[in-house]
């Protein structure tokens, strides 16, 4: 409770609420979000079973709608309700409901006053008699299935962590000094996990529950931080780019406290995954937990960094030192160039960040080396192709002697600031040769 304000936090949506309470896993499922795909069969079935397993506590919340578009229809906007039931009938779909108000009900299809809808059998069936609910509101009513995905807005679900053998957390920090404010273009300060995970034959399901701590109420109450996390499948190696390579499993920024991604395994074997944390428009400095949840064996931990020591370098790309890309023989002679000396073999990282509204790329070049590099020796090495604001080269063992590094726009007459950030295991000799 303490992550969350207290026990007098504001209340929000069930799933959040019950995993204050309970430590049930919760679910948001968006029935009408153009970044959340829905499929009415298969998630009627899916609530079906799971709720008739005890698997899962389920609610459903109205969107926003007018005074009259409630009235007519007898629901509250933006309003949550308590699923009691889930029901099939000769291929009829029902959800039992109840407004936590005991009172006001839905007034569509299959409501007490429909009475023509209710066939004896039915009343039967789903143990209801419409002329005996017509004498009292209690808050309680069916509806169909078609009509709650078209009328309600959001599914909520609690699930018991109990479904899952194995389970650890992580408590961290982001900084809100580390990194830009968007990570549209680098994740290289964005919080990394490695997740490997043992599947057995027949497949399993790995969950990750990510939670945003919440110190103040008002925080809660006005919630402004939009967080996700974003699954790649990369050996567990750290990601610098956000769509390169791109991800396995791509996050939606929701301004919840709570952020859930599935990931379903079908084959057998070793299975490793890198776990990034992404925020929209990060402003503030936010405390988290990571919880995975599942069904088979697995390690989990921070993405170790081998690099002991950082140096910053601020430069500028400024008039005639604006020289461009190499496509531009003339001038890209005169971008910056930084040199630095390596005494032992190691691997280095190189950051280069920039405005955003220009691609930028880095070169090295080996002016000389002490003894023989064998297979680590080259004559140039680049960051690839030009990214905008931000770009890396990471090479995992360079052997001793003395590089130019030249960093540049793609093209010429780019003018602005920029840091180019050199990470290493053993402290480097650099100094800016133009």
């Amino acid at each position: 409770m303490k992550v969350m304000g207290g026990y007098d936090f504001p209340g929000s949506n069930s799933n959040i609420d019950l995993h204050a309470l309970t430590g049930w896993i919760p679910e948001r499922i968006a029935m009408h979000s153009d970044n959340q795909t829905f499929n009415k069969d298969s998630s009627f079935r899916m609530l079906y079973q799971r709720f008739h397993k005890g698997d899962v506590l389920i609610t459903t919340a109205t969107g926003v709608m007018t005074d009259e578009e409630g009235e007519h229809w007898g629901l509250v906007p933006t309003h949550a309700y308590a699923v009691l039931d889930i029901r099939e009938y000769k291929g009829l779909r029902f959800l039992q409901l109840k407004n936590p108000w005991s009172h006001l009900r839905w007034k569509g299809r299959y409501s007490e006053n429909d009475i023509k809808s209710w066939t004896p059998e039915l009343q039967k069936y789903l143990n209801f008699d419409p002329r005996t609910a017509q004498k009292i509101d209690n808050g309680i009513f069916w509806i169909a299935w078609e009509d709650l995905y078209k009328y309600y807005d959001v599914i909520y679900l609690s699930w018991n962590p109990g479904l899952f053998k194995e389970s650890t957390c992580i408590h961290s920090t982001w900084d809100a000094k580390q990194g830009p404010v968007k990570d549209a273009y680098s994740l290289a300060n964005n919080p990394q996990y490695r997740l490997e995970v043992q599947c057995p034959q027949g497949g399993a399901a790995v969950w990750i529950l990510l939670s945003r701590h919440i110190t103040d109420k008002d925080d809660f109450a006005h919630n402004r931080e939009f967080i996700t996390m974003v699954v790649y499948k990369t050996d567990g190696k750290k990601i610098y780019y956000p769509a390169d390579p791109p991800p396995y499993v791509d996050g939606i920024r929701i301004n919840s406290p709570h952020y859930l991604t599935k990931i379903t395994l079908t084959s057998p074997g070793t299975h490793t995954f890198t776990l990034v944390v992404s925020q929209y428009e990060k402003q503030n400095t936010i405390h988290y937990t990571l919880r995975v949840y599942s069904a088979c064996k697995f390690t989990f931990s921070k993405i170790p960094t081998p690099y002991a020591v950082s140096k910053r370098m601020n430069g500028q790309w400024k008039g005639h030192s604006a020289g461009g890309c190499g496509n531009f023989r003339d001038t890209c002679k005169n971008n910056p160039i930084y040199q630095f000396q390596m005494d032992k073999t190691g691997p280095l990282l190189l950051e280069l960040r920039g405005p955003r509204q220009y691609s930028v790329g880095l070169e090295v070049v080996t002016v000389s080396s002490i003894g023989d590099p064998g297979s680590l020796g080259f004559q140039k090495k680049n960051s690839g192709d030009y990214r905008c604001g931000f770009c890396y080269l990471e090479i995992e063992n360079i052997s001793p002697g003395t590089y130019n590094i030249i960093p540049s726009t793609f093209l010429p007459q780019q003018e602005g600031p920029f840091f180019l950030d050199f990470n290493t295991a053993i402290p480097l000799k650099i100094s800016q040769l133009q």
